[in-house]
């Protein structure tokens, strides 16, 4: 228990002064139980007489109540005005960081529609029920079996392991567990990566769109953010830099958020390109796993001969959002950095949980998990799409890119501000639809949206898809109401 003494007067006399002032200034909340007696005069120096007497004190003035055979506790008093109030006017950013951080946008923004009946939120995995009995189970077995010192900064080694054979069957990367750097989530994998190869100004070359918290990661840190174009084939390479970034940041196998995957001739000039000009690639391969129309990809890494590419994956996407565990492949040349970065970050990774999730793999429990969320995932989609075309018609455009967790689909002949129009409406029914604009850096011309299917079961994405096409039935009758109203008067003459 932390007490101010101000060494005046008698010892009992201080530590009962101490004691009300901890009282009056919240630090002990009313019904906190006192420590006993005998406790409290080893915590604190002082004689087991001393400590009773100033208890005696306290409950002779109404700051303490005795319950019989229970001990000491803080009473309920009634301070008004509060004694001490936190002061919460903003103060002038602290450093150069800070400042940069105020100005990015609301990370909370996938969270608008929270508590939504039908929240079409994007960006969260699939919540299976059975998951959370099995993971239980898992940690429980780690708990016993995983000591308890504190573990290796790079990471559980059996863990790497499995991640070593995973890549190698799922995305065809051969990777040596040497290599691999376990870290919590792909946002680590952008701070890391920041720390390691930006110093502020350095450029950075961004896919248009992309993923505003990586955006976010790098901006704050510094970086001069260079967006490059994406389309049907990915990052459009003939429109990157002629001087040589530092660092480029690509989802070639499903881009965020348009869903195009890169193509094999774009992949290659892209190695060239950073090859040449010793740039490096952070390949984000956030959701690979999820395809619907043919295999899996291989990762850009697996083609990259010049050691260039930092490869990041999430177990938060393919397990739980909750699971802050995910990894990085290395190039050589940049191993020990990484690892030096992660140490004085928070030093490791819990230990059991990585314990839990190597077992989890090596058992195949993870892979039987993947199939049967893949094949959830897509019958979903389905519904989703059917749904879509059905109630919306021609009025949307669907990029389906037959993979990951989210569609996009763009409202044709409709404006910015008739969207957000349908956000607020559809919300007032229940209905949680996210724009894609946040993630450009200049807003596309045409309206569009991000539409999760992993939280929402075949009926409630039905329902959904039927409310969505009500919701812009609603914004047309009311477009054409004020059409209508802003014609001018003919004026008959008679």
């Amino acid at each position: 228990m932390f007490l101010e003494f101000d060494g005046q007067g008698p010892a009992y006399a201080q530590l009962t002064r101490a004691l009300k002032t901890s009282i009056l200034n919240g630090r002990l909340k009313a019904n906190t139980r006192l420590p006993s007696t005998r406790a409290l005069s080893l915590e604190v120096g002082m004689s087991r007489i001393t400590v009773l007497a100033a208890y005696e004190q306290l409950r002779a003035e109404g700051f303490v109540y005795v319950r019989v055979g229970a001990g000491s506790y803080v009473s309920h008093l009634q301070t008004s005005p509060p004694l001490r109030l936190l002061k919460t006017e903003p103060i002038t950013a602290p450093s150069r960081y800070a400042k940069r951080a105020r100005t990015q946008r609301d990370p909370l923004i996938t969270r608008r529609h929270h508590g939504l009946r039908l929240n079409m939120q994007y960006g969260e995995p699939m919540t299976q029920p059975a998951l959370g009995t099995i993971w239980a189970r898992e940690l429980a077995r780690a708990a016993v079996y995983t000591p308890l010192e504190r573990g290796d900064p790079q990471g559980l080694l059996a863990l790497r392991e499995q991640i070593c054979r995973y890549l190698a069957l799922r995305r065809g990367v051969d990777a040596h567990p040497n290599q691999v750097l376990i870290i919590n989530g792909s946002q680590q994998a952008y701070a890391l990566t920041a720390r390691v190869l930006l110093n502020e100004g350095d450029a950075a070359v961004m896919e248009e769109p992309h993923y505003f918290g990586m955006w976010q990661s790098f901006a704050a840190h510094g970086a001069n953010l260079l967006p490059v174009r994406t389309d049907g084939e990915g990052l459009v390479c003939a429109e990157l830099p002629a001087q040589a970034p530092r660092l480029i940041c690509v989802t070639p196998s499903h881009q965020f958020p348009s869903g195009s995957t890169m193509s094999l001739s774009r992949r290659l000039d892209l190695l060239r390109y950073a090859e040449a000009r010793q740039s490096w690639i952070l390949e984000d391969d956030y959701d690979s796993e999820f395809r619907f129309d043919s295999q899996p990809l291989a990762a850009l890494r697996s083609l990259d001969e010049g050691d260039r590419v930092i490869y990041v994956g999430t177990f938060s996407k393919t397990l739980f959002g909750s699971m802050r565990l995910g990894y990085m492949v290395l190039p050589a040349a940049l191993r020990q950095d990484f690892i030096n970065a992660k140490y004085l970050a928070d030093i490791c990774n819990p230990v059991i949980e990585q314990a839990a999730l190597a077992h989890f793999m090596e058992s195949g429990g993870f892979e039987r998990h993947l199939r049967q969320m893949g094949r959830t995932l897509k019958a979903r989609r389905e519904v989703l799409l059917n749904g879509l075309r059905r109630y919306a018609g021609e009025r949307i455009q669907i990029a389906d890119s037959h993979a990951g967790m989210h569609a996009v689909i763009w409202l044709r002949d409709y404006d910015h501000a008739q969207l957000e129009s349908l956000i607020d409406y559809a919300h007032e029914r229940g209905l949680g639809l996210y724009p894609i604009a946040p993630h450009y850096h200049a807003r596309p011309p045409i309206p569009g949206l991000l539409l999760g299917y992993c939280g929402l079961s075949s009926l409630e994405l039905q329902e959904a898809a039927q409310l969505f096409g009500a919701c812009l039935d609603a914004i047309d009758a009311k477009t054409v109401c004020t059409s209508v109203e802003s014609l001018p008067l003919r004026r008959h003459s008679g």
